[in-house]
């Protein structure tokens, strides 16, 4: 029983690598084809049938091409940076419900890699982790450039991490749970006992804060400054090439499809969606799963395309304007919401 359990998480894990990896890849080309669209250009399109084939290409140039370690960086730190980056954009995933439990033979497949009752601290603890990557690439480096970028990202991140921490508070205030998987078994369905069970219609002002802060959190523009190329040539990679500038790239797309999923999970019902039970009930526990992860993966592709969009419509701020809204604007509004919610569940419970 212990040897099956230790084979199909395994098997789990090595699948949810591969998509990681995947949708980070051709997550590049959606960028380029997005930013095409939007600025009248056709993309890429000479790979491969309208491009398809164009991140095989970038790939293979990142990964056949010669590394170079500058001579006066500190080369066993400057090869830890990426790797680093890339290790902790990659476990995030391991506490998201993709989807319902399924129903194989006898054994029933949990498609969750661990299914932990803090699972929503485990996110903030690997996000946390994942600045040192780069705080140890741009310092490694040797790099005036490179170490500013890096100090920029780390003192971003702190500061949006608390912000985006309030809005959690507020979201667990309402569901009373750290768990991922409970959290999206609350908001089964769509609509139950005349309300919305998505979290959030319960929780607008906290998606808002969320939502935002993640941009931050994964340096997407129009909060990139630990890379801003007008100032910093490209930040705290500015020293890599290579298979190791890939890593940090690859590191940057798998967080962004993270925080997607997360995003999914905790405010838009994960794998829930309208007419869940009648689907459930049409095809059985087997195929009925694969429904929700379908479902889940729409909405993750939904968020990566808005992250996308807004990156070719809004200007990068100042650095003193993120700093003025992160420490004057979010934080306060966290609070507030913060209280609106405890407002809110006292007036329920004495009038309902």
């Amino acid at each position: 029983m212990e040897l099956a359990f230790i084979i199909e998480k395994f098997a789990l894990v090595t699948v949810i690598f591969l998509i990681s990896l995947g949708v980070a890849a051709y997550s590049t080309l959606a960028e380029r084809k997005i930013a095409a669209f939007l600025q009248g250009r056709v993309g890429p399109h000479r790979a491969g049938p309208h491009g398809m084939f164009q991140p095989l290409a970038d790939g293979g140039k990142m990964f056949f091409k010669e590394e170079i370690i500058p001579s006066e960086s500190n080369p066993i730190l400057f090869i830890m940076g990426p790797s680093l980056a890339l290790l902790t954009a990659c476990i995030g995933s391991a506490v998201i419900p993709w989807g319902q439990s399924m129903v194989i033979g006898d054994t029933v497949v949990d498609l969750q890699v661990a299914d932990i009752n803090v699972g929503i601290l485990y996110i903030f603890g690997v996000v946390s982790l994942g600045v040192y990557g780069i705080m140890i690439g741009g310092w490694a480096s040797n790099n005036k450039f490179s170490l500013m970028g890096a100090i920029r990202a780390a003192s971003q991140n702190i500061s949006y991490e608390i912000a985006m921490g309030l809005s959690i508070i507020a979201l667990l205030m309402v569901t009373g749970t750290l768990s991922l998987k409970e959290i999206a078994e609350q908001q089964h369905g769509f609509w139950h006992n005349g309300w919305f069970t998505w979290n959030v219609f319960n929780q607008p002002l906290g998606f808002l804060l969320f939502i935002i802060c993640a941009f931050a959190e994964c340096n997407r523009t129009p909060f990139d400054l630990p890379e801003s190329e007008n100032e910093l040539v490209a930040g705290y990679h500015t020293e890599y090439s290579g298979f190791k500038l890939g890593a940090f790239l690859f590191a940057e797309y798998i967080n962004m499809f993270v925080s997607s999923a997360v995003m999914a999970t905790l405010y838009w019902g994960g794998y829930n969606y309208p007419g869940m039970d009648l689907v459930n009930e049409a095809l059985g526990s087997t195929w009925a799963p694969l429904v929700g992860v379908a479902v889940l993966f729409a909405k993750i592709f939904l968020f990566i395309f808005f992250f996308m969009w807004i990156r070719w419509t809004i200007p990068r701020f100042r650095y003193d304007q993120l700093m003025h809204l992160g420490w004057k604007v979010l934080i306060p509004i966290g609070i507030a919401n913060i209280v609106l919610t405890g407002v809110w569940m006292t007036l329920k419970d004495i009038l309902f």
